[in-house]
């Protein structure tokens, strides 16, 4: 049976990508257990108890060169997720950051180049986050790829994007893989680098690759403890327990929201199609859904009387918009998104509502709290007074 290694295999993307591959392959993973994703007790957690039988389970690090020798042996394929993913966060957890994903990503290309490992193709997931504010139109100038927002223009409560040549406001354009990469958070360069990485060494091991750029991934079974990922996460959190909402800017950034089950089908997919060998894809739905639709759609699933907030507070290296344009996986894999935006909510907030989370979404809330003062206190959020 072919053998395939899992980085950060426990987590909420890994998990669904077993569920569909543990009958045909000798699965293995590497995974931390890091307790911001897991809790304090991992081996409580659903994500654990979905995967303990269904694969060989190392507690290791990939910042720890023996951990992924030991993880490697005998592997035919690679299907690297470990990383650390709060774009916030990133801001101000810089080493964390660049250990883990930079040289987590470093170990295990060494790993398999010193020891001349047979891996038959390296699967990485990557971010949108590379675009950074990704494409836009601009009347005078055409395509054009916007720099990071300015501070002094969010303080005055305009939080949309500028021509970087012009500086006129511009029209978003769905986001293909020849955009210009640009990113704007530290979490985003990091993820460049693992690109990058790829691209140079892959070859010359001669070891095909496929760099998958994930847009904002969601479904059952994502924390609901870290308050650095997922908005979905947090505001149901809040709405379960009838607690007040503060949406950011003016609730009219958006996001391209993909469903877990749609990203672990393209990216299994990705294993022996040739067709995406070498290829950088973007994986999502091709629409994009506002915050405040977000807050409100759930608000109604969870039947919640929490209020909803739009206070024109901002985080330092978020982007404005998030669409992509997913022409590439549709042709080269077949993709179609099997959610919508409507039915992948109705799926998730049933999910959480079938959850014994009392005590666990009482502590996440002190998370949140804490990282929201953490964030305050390294200017990386900016909030408006009044």
């Amino acid at each position: 049976m072919k053998k395939l290694l899992i980085t950060g295999g426990s987590g909420f993307i890994g998990s669904k990508i077993i569920d569909r591959l543990y009958r045909d392959y000798d699965i293995v993973v590497l995974d931390n257990f890091s307790p911001q994703i897991h809790g304090e007790h991992y081996e409580e957690s659903f994500l654990y108890q979905n995967i303990k039988e269904k694969c060989t389970v190392i507690k290791g690090d990939v910042r720890n060169y023996e951990d992924i020798l030991l993880a490697l042996e005998d592997v035919d394929y690679i299907i690297h997720l470990a990383a650390e993913t709060g774009t916030g966060q990133s801001m101000y957890e810089i080493n964390r950051y660049t250990d883990v994903n930079i040289k987590g990503t470093s170990n295990l290309l060494e790993a398999i180049l010193k020891n001349k490992l047979p891996i038959k193709k390296i699967i990485l997931s990557s971010s949108r986050s590379v675009y950074g504010e990704g494409m836009y139109t601009c009347k005078e100038h055409g395509s054009v790829v916007p720099k990071s927002r300015k501070v002094d223009d969010m303080l005055n409560l305009d939080f949309e994007v500028k021509c970087p040549i012009c500086g006129r406001e511009v029209e978003l354009c769905k986001t293909s893989e020849e955009c210009s990469l640009a990113p704007i958070s530290y979490y985003a360069y990091t993820k460049l680098a693992q690109e990058k990485m790829l691209e140079v060494m892959c070859p010359t091991m001669e070891i095909p690759f496929t760099i998958f750029r994930y847009q904002n991934v969601y479904g059952a079974g994502q924390s609901l403890t870290n308050p650095y990922t997922g908005i979905l996460s947090i505001f149901s959190k809040l709405l379960l327990q009838n607690q007040n909402i503060n949406i950011f800017e003016d609730g009219n950034e958006s996001r391209d929201f993909i469903h877990v089950s749609d990203v672990a089908a393209i990216t299994c997919d990705a294993l022996e199609n040739e067709l995406t060998n070498n290829q950088y894809i973007n994986v999502g739905s091709g629409e994009n859904i506002s915050v405040i639709q977000v807050a409100e759609t759930l608000k109604q699933l969870y039947e919640s009387n929490s209020d909803i907030k739009i206070s024109g507070d901002f985080r330092i290296g978020d982007i404005r918009h998030n669409i992509a344009d997913i022409s590439r996986a549709q042709q080269l894999s077949d993709f179609k998104p099997s959610f919508t935006f409507e039915k992948g909510m109705e799926e998730f907030t049933a999910w959480v509502k079938g959850q014994e989370e009392g005590n666990k979404l009482e502590k996440s809330n002190d998370r949140f709290e804490f990282s929201l003062k953490e964030m305050k206190s390294t200017g990386m959020l900016v909030q408006v007074e009044g």
